[in-house]
């Protein structure tokens, strides 16, 4: 029999949530193909149903073809086939589908090609194939429909932060002075001061501000909480649920710090290497998928299935698995509902020197 850690209410809980997992292994995924949904406070969609509408067709590796659209859902963007070359970095052949009314979020590690990905959508890097569709446009013609929150403010230094406005208005038909200027207000950024002189946390609500000042249908924010402490980290996410509320937007957020996402995020696109390892949402990886460990002798297969292995050279080990391959495991193993941290290291894998480290410590 497999244990699950913890004690008293939350091992229970934990039980039941792997009992949940295996019962939805030995089904048939998908549902009744039902699409209705609601916000709730926090501004995330919810579903009467979990997988409905989806293609589950995840296999090692991932395909990355279209598996997170929606039955019925209008998009609001799409990438087909994206190659793109920087130097010995390369996209590979990816394709994603945005949907409309949703929070995605982007994660990978460092390298992986999030950054490449969101400055080809935006137009900021042209593809070397592939096509790019924003809100139906591969002009770019929907552009003032999106707000941007890149890593670094698109600011001149020298701008002083309520002045900001002058500059940048005249690009964007909807400007709306008065909503940037409460934003400004509501962020505490001090406008006389020049743009360069921001705090990292100032410069990421000046570029909030900027962003959502123009009434974007669509907001893509890469990295925007890096660097940020968790008040600011709170007051961002905050922004986001607003902007969210009505069901008639849409978000893209690229970021390295999953617990933004937890509570915020409906669907997940994990990058690797420059190609997309698994899309889908993240409701769906959460039941699909578990984390397994265990200091016992395992089967050739079970090592096969686990992703992002982690082994020590006494025998123990830890990674994710389809909750499908569970009947792989012998007893004394242990399952985990899988975190998004989990996912990431799950589908992009640990690097060598990473390994590397975890055997010499648990030969320690």
């Amino acid at each position: 029999m497999q244990r699950t850690r913890g004690d008293g209410a939350g091992q229970q809980r934990t039980r039941a949530r792997v009992r949940r997992l295996r019962r939805r292994s030995r089904s048939c995924r998908g549902g009744d193909g039902g699409s209705g949904h609601e916000r709730d406070q926090r501004g995330r969609l919810r579903r009467s149903h979990s997988t409905a509408g989806y293609d589950d067709g995840v296999g090692k590796g991932g395909s990355g073809v279209d598996e997170t659209r929606v039955a019925g859902t209008p998009v609001a963007a799409e990438v087909h086939g994206l190659r793109k070359r920087l130097g010995s970095f390369e996209l590979r052949d990816v394709n994603l589908t945005l949907p409309a009314g949703y929070v995605t979020g982007l994660v990978g590690p460092n390298g992986s090609g999030k950054t490449t990905l969101i400055r080809s959508m935006l137009g900021l890097v042209r593809p070397d194939a592939g096509q790019i569709r924003v809100l139906g446009s591969v002009d770019g013609a929907t552009a003032d429909r999106v707000g941007v929150v890149l890593d670094q403010v698109t600011a001149a230094p020298a701008w002083r932060a309520g002045r900001v406005s002058k500059h940048v208005r005249p690009l964007f038909p909807r400007w709306d002075e008065i909503r940037f200027s409460s934003l400004l207000e509501r962020f505490d950024v001090p406008t006389q001061s020049r743009v360069g002189e921001l705090s990292r946390g100032q410069s990421v609500k000046l570029a909030m501000a900027m962003a959502l000042a123009h009434d974007p249908l669509v907001l893509i924010l890469d990295e925007p909480s890096s660097g940020l402490d968790p008040v600011a980290r709170r007051e961002l996410t905050d922004v986001i649920r607003e902007f969210m509320l009505d069901g008639a937007h849409t978000a893209l957020f690229s970021t390295h710090i999953t617990t933004d996402l937890d509570n915020l995020a409906d669907h997940l696109i994990v990058m690797s290497r420059g190609t997309i390892a698994y899309q889908g949402t993240l409701e769906q990886a959460r039941e699909q998928f578990a984390v397994v460990s265990g200091d016992g002798p395992v089967s050739p297969a079970a090592l096969a299935a686990i992703r992002g292995l982690r082994r020590s050279a006494s025998g123990w080990f830890q990674g994710l698995i389809d909750v499908a391959d569970s009947a792989l495991f012998g007893a004394g193993v242990e399952l985990q509902p899988a975190t998004t941290d989990d996912l990431v290291v799950g589908f992009a894998g640990p690097s060598a020197s990473h390994a590397g480290l975890w055997e010499e410590r648990g030969a320690a």
